[in-house]
């Protein structure tokens, strides 16, 4: 009887499902991952494309191609379909493919639960870009939704509310899922600090989501009733106060800055020690680093509101926080320096884009700390400064650390290795792009240019036009990141399964591709 079990067992994990049943029913954590990839990736696009018609609006002075109303829905339903729709679940789907092969696991702990927290992703992304086509169009408050402008507009913004809580419940429920596998499913021997850092990045992660995303609920809640249910908390008109809404959403707001990047600091830390063929420098380090990040993310929210009337002592505790934030993130960099120094570096595509993202998310730290001191943060306060701050945090740390985890783990996924050249054409372009993008913003904002505006004065025209060319450069480049990864999946050249001469962890031990059943029987770690 037991061999009859055994057989039926081992022929359950040699099948591998068929069709369209196959993505809709799944609770294989690697089916799951290449969904929330793929959504992620389409929703990058459709995000891309807003950004576009807002660069292409600011070619020029004066209003060209949209209205004032239209442009601000397209500066909120960019922002929140980048964060919410693309840059979150693309690191959830990493989690899904990589936590359960770097610790050992069969799969995630709860796989119908996993199943359940991707299929939300796209009926919330309908919601929020159905928005835009509803009487009285979509969302125009800015990616912050600050009242009184998120009280008074039509129903576009009761869908972006609901698709809002649709895409945090998904949040909430990966992190359960994640956390679980991490604390319960690793193989004998794995001590937590024998896990790499990826794991231990999203572990942080998935507690700061649990943390913050109900936070957010509550403050999109308390705006629904304000304008369906007659109360006031933010309408000043009865007595409300719109700064409590700022307060509230920024307690949410500053933690999830962090959730959009540990991970990637758990991917860079993955390949560089790889390409530098030396170990990580400083692990233990490295998790306290993390660890403190977390922390600290949770009491320098009124960063962000230097400019409402604080008391004095208020926005000196609220600088002094955050320039504290600067300490363990300096000691990540200064260990990802220390692994490259004196290591036997190449300079493949994945290491390139690591490089490229510590290089370029310093010049975002540094331009957090010129924020985080307040009289200076009153001159850059709601300009393209802060704009041009936001995407080498976000851009640079979070994207393009994406994209060499894409570079790095694919041919491990499939079997297949990318093409090196058209990799490093998508590196070049992307990352040159980005700089001419964004890099003028920044004397944009000294000069005074608000954000949020489709209008501005002659004097901005030359680097707006410049802005303007790189962000068309940067969206079509996206085109060949597609078409390698496409190439990759149907003919590339034959994987080995160590792919990577110096990768270390468990998932280099299995064959290439990776097998749709892995660690049926743990693996015992030494």
């Amino acid at each position: 009887m037991s061999e009859e079990i055994t057989a039926v067992a081992d022929h359950h994990h040699d099948d591998i499902p068929k069709g369209l049943s196959r993505w809709l029913f799944t609770t294989n954590h690697k089916d799951i991952g290449t969904l929330y990839l793929w959504f992620s990736f389409m929703m990058f696009i459709i995000g891309g494309a807003m950004a576009l018609v807002i660069r292409a609006e600011l070619f020029q002075p004066g209003l060209q191609l949209v209205n004032p109303h239209f442009f601000n829905q397209m500066t909120t339903v960019h922002a929140l379909v980048m964060i919410f729709g693309a840059v979150m679940p693309g690191f959830v789907g990493f989690a899904n493919w990589l936590v359960p092969l770097m610790i050992g696991a069969p799969d995630m702990a709860l796989p119908r639960m996993n199943n359940w927290s991707f299929w939300l992703l796209p009926f919330a992304g309908m919601l929020l870009i159905g928005s835009l086509f509803v009487p009285g169009g979509g969302p125009a408050a800015g990616w912050t939704i600050y009242p009184p402008l998120s009280i008074q507009t039509g129903m576009g913004m009761d869908l972006t509310i609901f698709a809002i809580h649709i895409l945090g419940m998904s949040s909430i429920l990966g992190s359960i899922n994640i956390i679980a596998t991490i604390l319960n499913m690793r193989a004998p021997g794995m001590t937590l600090m024998k896990m790499p850092l990826f794991v231990w990045t999203w572990m942080i992660t998935a507690f700061l989501l649990l943390a913050a995303m109900p936070v957010l609920a509550g403050a999109v809640t308390m705006l629904l009733t304000d304008r369906h249910f007659g109360t006031h908390f933010f309408d000043a008109a009865g007595g409300g106060d719109p700064l409590m809404f700022q307060h509230i959403f920024w307690f949410f707001g500053h933690p999830e800055v962090y959730i959009l990047i540990l991970p990637a600091f758990g991917m860079i830390s993955a390949i560089i020690p790889t390409f530098a063929r030396k170990p990580l420098f400083g692990y233990t380090s490295m998790v306290f680093a993390t660890a403190s990040i977390a922390f600290l993310s949770f009491i320098v929210w009124a960063h962000h509101m230097y400019t409402v009337g604080m008391p004095l002592s208020g926005e000196l505790f609220f600088m002094y926080a955050t320039m504290l934030i600067a300490i363990p993130t300096g000691v990540k960099i200064f260990n990802w320096l220390a692994t490259m120094w004196r290591g036997s570096m190449t300079f493949e595509t994945p290491m390139l884009y690591a490089i490229s993202a510590v290089a370029l998310f310093t010049v975002g730290g540094l331009t957090g700390v010129m924020m985080a001191i307040t009289p200076a943060d009153f001159q850059y306060h709601d300009t393209y400064f802060i704009v041009a701050h936001f995407h080498y945090v976000i851009f640079c740390g979070s994207v393009l650390s994406m994209f060499g985890a894409v570079y790095f783990w694919l041919p491990k996924w499939t079997g297949h290795m990318y093409n090196e050249t058209l990799g490093k054409w998508h590196f070049w372009l992307t990352v040159i792009a980005f700089n001419v993008t964004f890099f003028p913003q920044h004397f944009l904002g000294f000069a005074g240019m608000p954000r949020r505006i489709p209008d501005y004065a002659q004097q901005f025209t030359e680097f707006n036009m410049v802005s303007s060319i790189g962000a068309f450069v940067l969206g079509f480049s996206q085109i060949l990141l597609l078409i390698n990864v496409v190439r990759t999946i149907k003919a590339g050249q034959p994987a080995s399964d160590q792919v990577w001469e110096g990768a270390e962890g468990l998932e280099w031990t299995l064959p290439s591709p990776t097998p749709y059943h892995t660690f049926v029987t743990p693996p015992k770690v030494s």
